[in-house]
């Protein structure tokens, strides 16, 4: 941003995944000022500690996941032309973290699905597809087996696709999804899903385009919006990378760019994004998850020589 002369100021915080809890005063930063750019927070795998990341989507109402995965000029990939948005509910189903101990040896995990939850992201999926110029959006789910729930969500986006006539609607089960997603990702163009679905479609598709490291996202509402890494499987938490400085930056940097267009910054955003672009396709300067050797900090300089 300094580099830019965006006119764009952060107030910094420190978290940790190990934390209990999200800092009070990260919080109330976030709602002061409304927007946020926050690096991956690894959430330790048992042992009853809950997800930041989940807590910070309930606390400030981060309805709406947003994985934008698409090819990236000079970075080979088995599959041409991917551009696919995934846009993913955020605050309830399994992922809300609704679980509990019965008896000792039996716990239960509830799914709990609304429909003013589904309406609300089915709605934001159809807005997001009109504003940029896309043709379609594709409902994921798992109907067949858990007809009320997934039902539920189903009939929610069918209610909301009807108030939109020019962009195409159509549904598909999450199982054939993946499959089709691996064979012919270039069939899909904006996917909404129901939060766990959304979750393992994205990690997919953001595989399929390039990796993880690469691939941009935000968690937004009416009133916040958080930008981080789209997906975040197979490098987030990884110490190693930290410790040897060669984490890659692309995915947050490409983040950043969609920070800039929220804050109605495009001018900015087409610069920094440009910038990644380049480096991206020279080749020289890349992290060892993308074949290079370079450190973080050598990307990132790499982009903000490409700046000019």
């Amino acid at each position: 941003m300094e580099a830019m002369h965006a006119p764009v100021f952060f107030e910094w915080y420190e978290v940790h995944g190990d934390m209990t809890t999200v800092p009070p005063e990260v919080v109330e930063s976030i709602r002061r000022n409304k927007v946020c750019l926050k690096g991956g927070l690894a959430t330790p795998v048992g042992g009853g500690v809950s997800s930041l990341n989940v807590q910070l989507r309930k606390e400030l109402d981060l309805f709406s996941s947003l994985v934008h995965c698409f090819n990236l000029p000079g970075l080979p990939t088995r599959h041409d032309n991917v551009d696919i948005v995934v846009i993913r509910e955020n605050t309830e189903g399994e992922y809300a973290g609704l679980e509990h101990e019965v008896v000792p040896g039996v716990v239960e995990n509830l799914k709990v699905i609304t429909k003013f939850c589904s309406e609300r992201i089915a709605k934001y999926a159809f807005e997001y597809a009109y504003l940029n110029n896309r043709k379609k959006v594709t409902a994921v789910h798992k109907a067949n087996i858990m007809k009320l729930a997934d039902g539920l969500f189903l009939e929610s986006c069918r209610e909301i696709a009807k108030k939109y006539p020019g962009i195409k609607y159509d549904e598909i089960i999450v199982d054939n999804c993946c499959m089709q997603l691996v064979s012919k990702p270039e069939q899909f163009d904006v996917m909404v899903t129901p939060n766990l679905y959304g979750n393992l479609v994205a990690n997919t598709a953001a595989g399929i385009a390039g990796g993880t490291g690469v691939m941009p996202g935000g968690n937004v509402g009416q009133d916040h919006a958080v930008f981080e890494q789209g997906a975040s499987a197979g490098n987030v938490g990884d110490e190693k990378l930290v410790e040897q400085k060669k984490a890659n930056p692309v995915a947050l940097l490409l983040s950043s760019a969609m920070m800039l267009r929220h804050l109605q910054f495009p001018s900015f955003a087409d610069r920094l994004e440009t910038a990644v672009k380049r480096v991206i396709a020279e080749g020289k300067y890349r992290t060892t998850e993308l074949g290079g050797d370079s450190t973080t900090e050598e990307v990132v300089d790499a982009v903000i020589s490409a700046l000019d």
